[in-house]
């Protein structure tokens, strides 16, 4: 049975797949082969739960910084991944979208993106969102550049733009606000994710490598959630 108070929408920030690899002597694709195991448990936990979206930052516009043939393997194990699971997310009733500058990414990875997306599109137990080429600053930056176009060819009023409309002009426009943002590795920075959607999100920190994180933690983070009284400005109810 869903509790009443179960966030509807989580994101999370997958850190520390490297310092995991590191701190036990393998090369850091390994703690990047083993933090993608960890989302199909993460999946599975959240739709357990009764949560209804899923948002993972799983590549940064700042991640092309990163050596090539790191970058390379990223791109060849997302595509494994989506191809390998594209027949459990349909079993499992589950919707997937990808948001970020996706057009920068290579054309296996988009054929294969843009083909799961089409096959899931009527799926509704869970959507799974993956962050890819995104950054926060980036996606506000494409949405003034949308809105401007509208207001230059008539069809937005610059009078009518408030937070909704703008909100309709980012990638997650059919997405909800996180109510939860967990971040693994410990570190207490938002890393240019979801700038916009995270204003009144609660948010959890949790001490452990991605790798090493389990369904027990991210019950734990719910619990700790559901124990919080969101107010969204307003003064709380002893005052």
């Amino acid at each position: 049975m869903v509790k009443s108070n179960t966030p509807q929408h989580i994101a999370i920030i997958m850190d520390g797949n490297g310092r995991w690899a590191r701190a036990k002597g393998l090369p850091r694709i390994a703690g990047h082969r083993r933090g993608a195991e960890v989302v199909k448990t993460v999946i599975r936990a959240c739709k357990d739960m009764g949560v209804k979206f899923l948002t993972l930052y799983t590549f940064s516009t700042e991640n092309w910084k990163r050596p090539k043939r790191e970058i390379d393997f990223l791109m060849r194990l997302l595509n494994k991944y989506l191809t390998r699971e594209k027949a459990k997310l349909i079993e499992n009733d589950v919707k997937f979208l990808a948001i970020g500058r996706l057009e920068a990414l290579p054309d296996s990875v988009k054929k294969v993106i843009k083909q799961i997306t089409e096959i899931t599109r009527d799926n509704r137990a869970i959507t799974l969102i993956l962050a890819l080429n995104y950054g926060g600053r980036v996606e506000i930056l494409d949405a003034v550049k949308e809105v401007a176009k509208d207001i230059n060819t008539g069809k937005l009023d610059p009078q009518e733009l408030d937070e909704e409309v703008f909100s309709r002009y980012l990638y997650t426009h059919k997405i909800p606000d996180p109510d939860l943002l967990i971040r693994t590795s410990g570190e207490m920075r938002l890393s240019n994710f979801l700038l916009w959607q995270l204003s009144y999100s609660e948010l959890f920190i949790s001490d452990k490598f991605w790798p090493d994180f389990t369904e027990q933690d991210l019950l734990a983070a719910v619990e700790d959630f559901r124990k919080r009284e969101r107010r969204f400005g307003a003064l709380d109810r002893k005052n």
